[in-house]
């Protein structure tokens, strides 16, 4: 009996200590995950910093606003595209991305549902001139410009870029393009930019800025770098040039524009002093 009696309390004790053992690990293993659970949500809140604007409030709300109104209003033609999906493409282009490491390669499917022909002798490019062209379009409809294209109506004047973290949008800043060249504003326009060249035709209409220092051509430009290294010149038989100057220059027909909004120079004048 007294062996008996310790081989039970030896079991007892060996029952005890496993039990003891089973405990400390499932608390062991409940702490690491608390901590690993609290350490993800810490990093899923960190943001990248950039000296940019964010992303724009409500993008999706605005890219499909205007992409529905495009292809009902601006182009009717255009009816069945897919707003919807052309907005997923878009965003997944960028979401969840480091904003520094965004390709063409993103853009392709996005590229591919909203790329459309552009009529042919109706392609204006522009570069530093970005007020004067549009107005100048509003006002002559024989003219397009890349903001006039599905692609660049949806993007014009808005921001975006994603965030390697939760929740995958960064509200808060985007990259310049002084800060990384690859960012995701910088690559839409340039691929956005590479298909209205492509697709341009006929005669080429150019505005350039000649009332910069650094001069009116610059092949740092989206158009020296992307837009005119891709003119396709079995599609193009001429290319106008118009060299803009601010007013004081020689009279031309889109000084009327620029007199519109500086009616008190004297170039804009309509009649001279009368002869008493």
């Amino acid at each position: 009996m007294p062996l008996q009696n310790r081989s039970s309390r030896t079991r007892q004790r060996t029952v005890l200590l496993v039990v003891i053992m089973v405990l400390i690990v499932t608390i062991v293993a409940v702490l690491a995950a608390v901590l690993l659970a609290n350490g993800m949500k810490e990093t899923s809140m960190e943001l990248l910093q950039w000296k940019g604007r964010g992303t724009t409030k409500n993008l999706q709300e605005v890219i499909l606003g205007r992409c529905y109104n495009y292809i009902t209003t601006v182009n009717p033609e255009l009816r069945d595209k897919d707003c919807q999906k052309i907005w997923e493409k878009m965003q997944k282009a960028f979401i969840y991305k480091n904003p520094c490491n965004i390709t063409i390669e993103d853009y392709q499917p996005l590229l591919d549902l909203a790329s459309h022909p552009i009529p042919c002798n109706k392609s204006l490019f522009w570069s530093k001139t970005n007020d004067l062209v549009h107005r100048y379009t509003k006002t002559n409809h024989n003219f397009l410009t890349l903001e006039d294209t599905l692609l660049g109506y949806m993007a014009d004047g808005v921001s975006w870029c994603g965030n390697p973290s939760s929740p995958g949008i960064n509200y808060e800043s985007c990259p310049k393009w002084s800060e990384c060249e690859s960012n995701p504003s910088s690559v839409y326009w340039k691929m956005a930019s590479k298909m209205f060249a492509e697709e341009a035709c006929g005669v080429v209409q150019v505005m350039l800025n000649g009332s910069i220092e650094a001069g009116a051509f610059r092949s740092n430009s989206i158009f020296g770098s992307v837009e005119i290294l891709n003119l396709d010149p079995d599609k193009v038989s001429t290319v106008q040039i118009w060299l803009m100057q601010n007013i004081g220059g020689p009279p031309r027909p889109v000084q009327l524009l620029q007199c519109a909004s500086d009616p008190d120079h004297a170039d804009c004048r309509l009649c001279t002093n009368s002869v008493q």
